[in-house]
């Protein structure tokens, strides 16, 4: 069996899918949860059904080893042996590459640079040694979420402050880049087209949030810079602001940069302004109850997003498809109709009886009549990872 195990590594959790590359169906998937926490469990789903095994998880490696019991013995075994599996596939936060096999070089490279990611590289680097021991053997591939957006012409990469800094690496690199090619490429094969052949603007919406310029199959410009805090407000990031607000916060209230940077990451976006909540379904419920601030947050939000279009449309020099993903793009009918709503002049109008109470399902969302199509495309990265994981597998064994 060609089976890749896809690996989505937190500081105390692990998401995993496991993929048969000849059908590219997900044969299990779940989450490895409160990892170093009391009350720590494994999901556990196959064929439609959710179990939870709780059990103690110390660490990921136990997580990992706990989670390939299941997936050989028992009433939960879908593999016969750890053969089945030919290669595991990291979804990595950043890299200067695209993906490729983690070697021992190439693990020390993402090792260096933890500092611009201390919130996420760590937990990944942890799941990639715990990884290479559990499925001593395989083929172990990075997939970055930056890689997409790499080739962007340097107009969008360089950020106008001195030259030197670009040479030393500061420059935009976009996320969430996998999700994005997987949008782009799963229109494209809907609509019967080349990705070349299209202008998109791809809109993965979610705790955290980017929209992408995908001119030609390719990311031409991002909302997301250097990190992933610029672009659209979030659920806890700021999103763009005037950079002196920083030296500004930190001078008003005697904080510290590192203190500034903790409320733009952890205490701004929907939390920060609705008061409520970070997660967008509890700002909405909020909103529809007639808090003012939360009614401002899911409209600025929702403004900004529009807004994004709006460049991305005159950057590309026109526009053939708006893509709603991620957890708020593909579950909220009403944002979707509001930031659609006033854009008919860019050729965009919305099915509004087809968007109603529209969640997580493919479906093509462009009025009768409108010359942009608007889509809802479920994401799936996983399948993305697996598919770029199984690629190099295939490379390095000879195999077409």
């Amino acid at each position: 069996m060609n089976h890749v195990f896809v690996a989505n590594v937190g500081s105390s959790s692990l998401k995993y899918q496991l993929i048969n590359m000849e059908t590219e169906e997900c044969l299990v998937s779940g989450n490895c949860e409160r990892i170093g926490i009391n009350g720590s469990f494994i999901t556990y789903k196959r064929n439609g059904q959710k179990r939870t095994f709780e059990m103690p998880l110390p660490d990921h490696q136990t997580a990992l080893d706990a989670l390939v019991k299941l997936l050989l013995e028992g009433d939960t075994k879908v593999i016969e042996s750890m053969d089945d599996i030919v290669a595991v596939g990291h979804r990595m936060a950043f890299s200067l590459s695209q993906s490729n096999e983690i070697t021992d070089e190439v693990l020390a490279d993402i090792e260096s640079h933890v500092d611009m990611f201390p919130l996420h590289l760590p937990a990944m680097i942890t799941g990639i040694k715990a990884c290479r021991k559990t499925f001593a053997g395989k083929v172990q591939v990075a997939v970055y979420d930056n890689s997409f957006h790499l080739d962007m012409p340097m107009k969008a990469q360089v950020y106008a402050i001195p030259y030197e800094y670009y040479e030393q690496g500061i420059r935009r690199y976009g996320y969430h880049g996998t999700s994005h090619r997987y949008v782009t490429l799963r229109l494209a094969k809907l609509l019967g087209k080349k990705p070349e052949e299209l202008k998109i603007v791809s809109c993965h919406l979610g705790n955290g949030s980017s929209i992408a310029a995908v001119d030609g199959g390719k990311s031409i410009d991002t909302s997301m810079g250097y990190t992933p805090l610029a672009g659209l407000m979030m659920g806890t990031r700021c999103g763009d602001i005037d950079p002196a607000l920083i030296s500004t916060i930190a001078h008003k209230d005697n904080l510290t940069l590192d203190e500034v940077h903790n409320i733009l990451n952890k205490k701004s976006g929907l939390l920060g302004i609705s008061g409520v909540s970070s997660d967008a379904r509890d700002v909405v419920d909020a909103a529809d109850a007639g808090n003012k601030r939360a009614e401002l947050a899911c409209h600025m939000v929702r403004y900004q997003i529009k807004k994004y279009i709006g460049a991305y449309t005159a950057a590309m020099g026109g526009l053939d498809a708006v893509i709603f993903t991620g957890g708020m793009g593909e579950n909220s009918p009403d944002l979707r109709e509001e930031v659609c709503e006033g854009m008919e002049f860019f050729g965009i109008k919305l099915d509004v009886e087809k968007n109603k109470g529209l969640r997580g399902k493919e479906t093509n969302l462009t009025a009768p009549g409108a010359r942009t199509q608007v889509w809802l495309i479920p994401t799936n990265e996983e399948l993305m990872i697996a598919k770029d994981a199984y690629s190099i597998y295939q490379a390095k064994m000879g195999k077409k």
